[in-house]
């Protein structure tokens, strides 16, 4: 498991699987209470959830040890 933290958005993208290729995320379903986002493959399997007010919601160990990213150049999902 991998999570990316974009501090200037406050959120947080959790990867189930090692890498998301381009594409690959062919569904993403919001989670009923809006606070997040998660994309599916073509085979219906989670590949990644996208957290949003993500240090209201994510343990601050977890946000601590997440890898940092910018805005612009951030890691497609």
């Amino acid at each position: 498991m991998r999570v990316t933290y974009d501090a200037s958005a406050n959120m947080a993208y959790i990867y189930l699987v090692d890498t998301i290729t381009p594409g690959a995320a062919v569904r993403q379903v919001p989670a009923e209470d809006d606070t997040a986002i998660l994309d599916y493959d073509a085979q219906g399997r989670l590949l990644g959830i996208e957290i949003f007010s993500a240090r209201r919601r994510l343990h601050p160990e977890l946000l601590a040890g997440a890898e940092r990213i910018e805005r612009e150049g951030a890691p497609a999902h």
